[in-house]
């Protein structure tokens, strides 16, 4: 287990990370969550030993001396670190020998890898030749090749189409199977909510909301519905029970006060428009992440 208690980090007079604290399980993907500038860099190199702290612990297996975990851990940032003039295999080798392997069972699992994202056809071209997605698969690669037992990824999904992303999921997912612990910060709400068990969400360094995906949504997520209608919306803007609506079309997603049912809300308005569509619907994590991000900041995002 990964544990974080009470991480603070200061530049100056500027606090870039502020008190926070969490718990990562083998087996569990937890999403660091946050607008830029929250702190989520920071947090990963603090855990990285990459940045020092200006107090609190980072503790692996009840151990905080931390001398064994650079080699623990695979991490995957957000900006490319790339030597664009190197060969692929090269490349990768290289780091391989930095976290300790064998020359001989690198080389195996070098191959391993490119094979298995389609690209051991590029392991003598030069990285400056690759498309932005097959770099990102390299990086990837150099992240995971040393079997680590923790892994820190830090926009992940960067440069790949959907079919490459969904791929680079699927193989998250098996090392969570495995027992690996995992960190994962993204920008895509859509993609963390799908991935993420446990979620931690910072802005300004400050914790806004921490815990288990489904618990965050119960708490923040609020009376939803989605509304298939004809005709004009009005009767949804002069209605005092609606919180907030957003328009798609032919159809609407209302935020409706708690206390209202949905059923009776759509009894009181059957008479006011045709309508063709209606669902209870759960809030997404992106709403409940900009809803919280805007509370916190008393700004727009």
């Amino acid at each position: 287990m990964l544990e974080v208690k009470r991480l603070s980090k200061k530049f100056g007079s500027t606090i870039a990370v502020d008190d926070i604290s969490f718990e990562v399980q083998p087996g569990k993907i937890f999403g660091l969550l946050g607008p830029n500038g929250a702190g989520k860099t920071t947090t990963m190199r603090m855990i990285l030993n990459i940045v020092k702290p200006s107090s609190g612990q980072i503790i692996f297996n009840g151990d905080k001396s931390l001398s064994d975990l650079y080699n623990l851990v695979g991490y995957l940032p957000e900006e490319r670190g790339l030597y664009k003039k190197s060969v692929v295999k090269d490349f990768i080798l290289y780091f391989a020998s930095l976290r300790g392997m064998k020359k001989s069972e690198a080389k195996s699992k070098v191959d391993k890898w490119l094979k298995k994202l389609g690209i051991l056809d590029l392991r003598y071209r030069r990285i400056n030749e690759l498309s932005k997605g097959n770099q990102q698969k390299i990086q990837f690669i150099t992240s995971i090749i040393h079997d680590p037992e923790i892994l820190i990824l830090d926009e992940p999904f960067t440069g790949f189409d959907p079919i490459n992303q969904q791929e680079i999921k699927d193989l998250i997912f098996d090392f969570a199977n495995a027992g690996k612990i995992i960190i994962l910060s993204t920008h895509l709400m859509d993609t963390a909510e799908k991935l993420c068990s446990e979620i931690l969400l910072i802005n300004k360094g400050k914790e806004i909301s921490k815990g288990e995906l489904t618990e965050i949504k119960k708490k923040f997520g609020g009376n939803h519905i989605k509304l298939g209608f004809e005709g004009n919306f009005d009767f949804i803007t002069n209605d005092r029970r609606v919180l907030h609506f957003e328009i798609f079309n032919n159809f609407a997603e209302i935020q409706l006060e708690d206390s209202v049912k949905p059923t009776e809300f759509l009894k009181s308005i059957v008479d006011s428009t045709s309508v063709s569509h209606f669902s209870i619907i759960e809030p997404s994590l992106n709403k409940i992440f900009i809803d919280l991000v805007r509370q916190s900041s008393g700004a727009e995002i």
